[in-house]
């Protein structure tokens, strides 16, 4: 087959229209405007065939599961035992490694709870990322307060890539880049890993700049100055927009939230490697997370239930799963194809009003460095002002810090606009975007 017709066979399976007919919500009017829904980042929409699935288990199948040998709890049961099978499948993981949350910030805890508070002691180091969500640097801050271990931090550059080996030339000096920021010493990574360090916790896409991690070169090191070292990823801003391979990537645990790919809020994953999560003790306790319980002492249940103790949110999980079945039917790589052309599409434009003075433009300027999104703030206007003129244009940005406040602050402001593009967003409202971006200042009387 010639790459010509590999790439039309792509281009045919991925129809933006199409996928765009499944979006109800899409065809909304805010402010007298079509809608422009560009804030997937912060959580997706949801197509009928996922919102169907959920109202046919309401309607039809709702009983708890793992509690009831009647038809109905049977069905539950099997539908979410089938949904964690289609889950672990897409990831590449064994469905007794996929462990049901409510969110990715429950599966950071749960790591942080059952195998920080385990394993972690002073002298020991955590390492994490100036990219991170607070969801994956809070309770690495926490752990350490409450263990004596000690946090460093990977730095940035300017391009907002992680700094994973010092320039050739400061090393070959012996120069070191390490500094310090609010206590916490940051660097290169190679500068600040060593046998010392017990967990490395990194974003696989950075949710503010757009960064693509290089998990693999992580990985590697990793492997050789720590090999002891654990690697925790977030994946929430890779799972829903790439293909994700958990044996292919090295990792031990990796989380992610249903809201954000196409599934319900309430519902996200942790993916741990089982010889791990074998040794690791229960979050949280009660009903289904037991083997045995007797008057003075209890036993656990086997993985996934030692770890989703209570009832569960069932239908949710029966929900992502049709989730996943959206996205695996659409195919992982034309998603990232076609975010990856939004992104150098919408790259190309925000460049265009830099160089007029008219936006600033954060993060990798390269569309193969970026995930889909587009961050940005508009000359002299406060992130949240310009957010709410592009509403008033029935535009859906988010502002703010985004849950990042370390790497805005980096980057030399207090907030920032984002513009976030998922499978059924279109060039066209990129133009639309632009169109109204050069509407912001008018506003405020402000002449760029």
């Amino acid at each position: 087959m010639t790459r010509c017709h590999s790439d039309t066979i792509k281009k045919t399976m991925f129809d933006v229209n199409k996928i765009r007919g499944d979006f109800k919500i899409l065809k909304r009017k805010v402010n007298g405007h079509d809608l422009v829904f560009l804030d997937s980042a912060a959580s997706s929409q949801k197509p009928r065939q996922v919102i169907n699935t959920v109202v046919d288990f309401w309607e039809n199948h709702n009983a708890n599961v793992h509690r009831g040998v009647h038809t109905l709890s049977v069905e539950a049961t099997t539908m979410m035992d089938e949904a964690r099978k289609k889950i672990a499948r897409f990831i590449n993981a064994r469905p007794e490694e996929t462990i049901f949350v409510r969110n990715a910030t429950e599966g950071i805890n749960l790591v942080a709870y059952s195998w920080g508070r385990k394993n972690l002691k002073k002298g020991d180091v955590i390492i994490a990322s100036l990219l991170e969500h607070h969801s994956d640097l809070v309770p690495w801050q926490e752990m350490c307060r409450e263990t004596g271990a000690t946090l460093k931090i990977i730095d940035v550059d300017g391009n907002g890539q992680l700094k994973i080996d010092p320039p050739s030339r400061k090393a070959s000096e012996g120069r070191s880049e390490l500094r310090e920021e609010d206590g916490v010493v940051c660097g290169p990574l190679s500068e600040i890993l060593d046998e010392n360090c017990k967990l490395i916790a990194v974003t696989a896409v950075s949710n503010v700049l757009g960064t693509l991690v290089q998990i693999s070169e992580v990985r590697d090191q990793r492997s050789e100055k720590a090999p002891g070292a654990l690697l925790l990823v977030d994946g929430c801003q890779l799972v829903p927009h790439m293909p994700t391979d958990v044996k292919k990537m090295g990792v031990d645990f990796l989380v992610f939230s249903g809201h954000k790919m196409l599934g319900p809020s309430g519902v996200g994953v942790l993916y741990g490697r089982k010889e791990i999560l074998e040794k690791m003790d229960p979050f949280l306790f009660g009903g289904d997370m037991i083997s045995e319980v007797k008057a003075g002492h209890s036993t656990w249940a086997e993985l996934p239930h030692k770890f989703e103790a209570g009832t569960p949110d069932f239908a949710g999980a029966v929900m992502l799963g049709a989730a996943v079945d959206y996205l695996s039917e659409i195919g992982m790589e034309n998603v990232r194809d076609h975010e990856k052309e939004l992104i150098a599409y919408g790259l190309e434009k925000m460049k265009k009003l830099e160089e007029e003075g008219l936006v600033k433009v954060y993060g990798p300027l390269n569309a193969e460095e970026r995930a889909g999104v587009l961050t940005f703030n508009v000359t002299g206007v406060h992130a949240h002002d310009a957010a709410q003129v592009l509403d008033k244009y029935g535009i859906a940005v988010r502002s703010g810090q985004h849950c990042g406040a370390p790497i805005v602050e980096f980057c030399g402001t207090s907030a920032m606009c984002r513009a976030s593009f998922y499978i059924y967003n279109t060039k066209e409202e990129i133009d639309y975007l632009i169109e109204k971006i050069r509407e912001v200042p008018k506003v405020f009387r402000i002449d760029n």
